[in-house]
């Protein structure tokens, strides 16, 4: 077991010792016994005392982690997309704010066009929407990889006086369902799910 899988069952363990009885309306999802099942990342995934799986795979790696830190937060809040919130917003984000920057929106800078034309299959896999022709940038995408967190993908054509950019903006409490580091991942991993639909 590497350590990934560790932090995986640590943070099981503490999920089932004190079950919310209303977990699977907190996640939102649905519960089979000790089994609960959501979308993350657009895809199915369970939830049971022994593991995470996504499809029918185990989640092993840092995605595991992030589903079972979603279901620690769990909470009754609804998620309140607006106003959103840069990353650099959050509190503790400094450490962060490179690698969010890095591995969440330059890594998608040369497929701007691609995300363009397949902005409709994105969205849905996402459980997402375009955003609206008043957004900024020359586009945007509203997509929500975790139930209860939101992010908005603005991007911006590269023109003659300006290179091309991508801002990921997240939700206003995402901050409620998970820690800062997390959210940090959640981007990174939303964007590489972008570019794996792609």
């Amino acid at each position: 077991m590497d350590n990934y899988e560790k932090i995986i069952h640590a943070n099981l363990d503490r999920l089932y010792k004190n079950l919310p009885e209303n977990l699977e309306r907190l996640l939102p999802g649905q519960r089979q016994t000790d089994k609960f099942r959501l979308k993350a990342l657009g895809q199915s995934c369970q939830i049971r005392p022994d593991g995470v799986c996504i499809g029918e795979e185990p989640a092993t790696g840092g995605v595991g982690i992030l589903i079972t830190l979603y279901a620690l937060h769990a909470g009754e809040d609804p998620c309140m997309p607006t106003p959103f919130k840069a990353f650099r917003e959050f509190p503790n984000s400094q450490p962060y704010v490179g690698a969010f920057a890095s591995h969440t929106e330059q890594v998608l800078l040369g497929r701007i066009d691609g995300i363009e034309q397949h902005a409709g299959r994105i969205a849905r896999q996402l459980r997402g929407s375009r955003g609206s022709d008043n957004d900024a940038g020359d586009f945007s995408l509203i997509l929500y990889p975790l139930p209860k967190i939101a992010l908005t993908y603005v991007f911006y054509r590269a023109d003659e006086d300006f290179p091309a950019s991508v801002t990921c903006l997240f939700s206003n409490n995402a901050a409620a369902f998970l820690p800062t580091d997390a959210l940090a991942d959640t981007g990174e991993y939303t964007s590489k799910k972008i570019l794996e639909i792609l």
